[in-house]
């Protein structure tokens, strides 16, 4: 299957993330958004709430310019994170505070990783490299994926 240099970057980054146990929902520079572009939070001034899809004022005019981060959009960054949260478990907007901090397994953090492999895919318009059922010939007619587009 071909895919994109952006696609195979970033899914690379996430990798690493994953093993290394650096892929953290909560910061900002560890969560899929900040993995994806270097470790960076200036992804953040985007939105004003984390796990948000709505572009602020900085959003929009990056948006507008066609600004691209490691080769996404500032919209398709909050898909990406989006995606993550929700799977990871989260409620959104993301309220964080001390008291309420999650650490989370590898299991839920994996979970988290799929939808945003499935997001990345739907962005580049590639079939989804997480899904096994052609490999077993399985089609699955009572659940439907849904990616955030």
């Amino acid at each position: 299957m071909e895919t994109t240099k952006r696609f195979d970057t970033a899914v690379k980054k996430l990798y690493q993330a994953f093993h290394n146990n650096t892929l953290h929902p909560e910061s900002c520079t560890q969560c899929a958004v900040g993995n994806i572009l270097d470790n960076k939070d200036s992804w953040k001034h985007l939105s004003d709430e984390h796990g948000s899809l709505q572009l602020n004022y900085v959003g929009l005019v990056n948006q507008r310019l066609g600004k691209r981060f490691n080769g996404y959009t500032p919209l398709e960054l909050l898909q990406i994170e989006m995606a993550f949260l929700i799977h990871c478990g989260y409620t959104l907007p993301l309220q964080l505070n001390r008291k309420t901090s999650k650490t989370l397994s590898k299991d839920k953090l994996f979970k988290g990783l799929e939808a945003v492999v499935a997001q990345l895919c739907a962005l580049d318009r590639i079939p989804n490299v997480m899904d096994c059922s052609q490999l077993f010939e399985y089609h699955n007619t009572t659940e439907k994926a849904v990616a955030i587009v």
